[in-house]
């Protein structure tokens, strides 16, 4: 009976150690690639990040303006059949 569970604790352990292993690497590019991109998804230099992100309310203004200037317009006629 005993040789029965140790048996079927080495073929879980065989089984599942390519899991593990594929976690593992994972985990490694994940805490690897972290470091280089922070949650903004940036991954150039300060000066260059400074610059586009001075562009982002601006650019945020501009399509918000746009859009409400769109949907002041009367909605077009159905057609008549």
């Amino acid at each position: 009976m005993i040789n029965k569970y140790v048996a079927m604790g080495l073929g879980a352990l065989i089984a599942l150690a390519p899991v593990v292993a594929s976690v593992e690497v994972a985990q490694a590019a994940t805490d690897s690639t972290s470091m280089a991109s922070p949650a903004t998804g940036h991954t150039g230099s300060h000066r260059g990040h400074v610059r586009r992100k001075g562009n982002t309310s601006a650019h945020r203004a501009r399509a918000s303006a746009h859009h409400m200037h769109s949907m002041r317009k009367a909605p077009a006629a159905a057609p008549k059949s």
